[in-house]
């Protein structure tokens, strides 16, 4: 199954830097895989896994940021695991993409790699109502537990490598759970709005590091106490992420 190019969006990230497909009807991705790409601190020359990769957002998004990397892409849905081919190859950005089951990865990617980086899916099996599309289906509900995604991401870095994830702030305790193996471990809470609780996490970890836990001060995405209009309203180091490629600065 592939989709057609009436099923198709052409969608611009990072202020039209990037110009990339999505399935019309489907998991569309938005800002998440971009912050996720903002905190990776990949420098050029090495290598990156992003473990469920969609259509690429997040791997082109770093790659566009730091050049020379060498960026490969997991990807359980073959539809998917398309657009992300057909990105790569219209942006110029290098992406081998593979398709597979993390639990069972391709011989291609049983190497090891300095970064690897995932946007799992946000609900447990239970919650909420399942999508109409299967596509969207499959990449917002847990299939797989989050520690086997974290155990896979682990498995696949070199030592001293770098786990970067986001996912719902409620899912944190899940994720702090399988972090056995990695340390320095670092979580930035992304609060929508002053005085809002944070709704998403990013978390960071160095493969047997030995460095303390630290709880960063919350990114705070959007200005104003609420949405007030039909206009962007990103506060300043959000819009420096999103629209101009910058990197995650709270991580240090």
């Amino acid at each position: 199954m592939s989709f057609p190019p009436e099923d198709r969006t052409q969608d611009l990230f990072l202020g039209g830097r990037l110009r990339l497909s999505q399935p019309r009807y489907g998991y569309r991705a938005a800002t998440d895989p971009v912050l996720l790409a903002a905190a990776c601190p990949a420098r050029s020359g090495q290598s990156v896994l992003e473990l469920g990769c969609g259509v690429g957002v997040a791997s082109f998004c770093l790659g566009a940021r730091v050049p020379g990397l060498r960026l490969h892409g997991l990807e359980v849905q073959s539809a998917y695991a398309e657009l992300a081919r057909d990105n790569a190859q219209a942006t110029g950005i290098g992406l081998a993409v593979h398709e597979g089951d993390l639990r069972d990865m391709p011989p291609a990617l049983r190497g090891s790699f300095d970064h690897v980086m995932a946007n799992p899916p946000y609900f447990a099996p239970q919650d909420g109502t399942a999508a109409r599309d299967p596509g969207r289906e499959t990449a917002l509900r847990e299939d797989t537990p989050l520690s086997d995604w974290v155990l896979a991401a682990r498995k696949r870095l070199h030592p001293g490598g770098w786990l970067t994830m986001i996912h719902l702030a409620e899912r944190l305790p899940d994720l702090l759970r399988g972090m056995d193996g990695f340390g320095a471990v670092a979580v930035l809470p992304l609060a929508p709005r002053t005085g809002r609780m944070a709704n998403r996490v990013i978390v960071r970890a160095r493969k047997g590091a030995r460095g303390p836990f630290r709880l960063l001060a919350p990114m705070v995405l959007h200005e104003g106490a609420r949405h007030d209009g039909d206009h962007e309203s990103y506060a300043p180091e959000a819009r420096a992420i999103l629209r101009d490629g910058a990197a995650v600065a709270a991580f240090g």
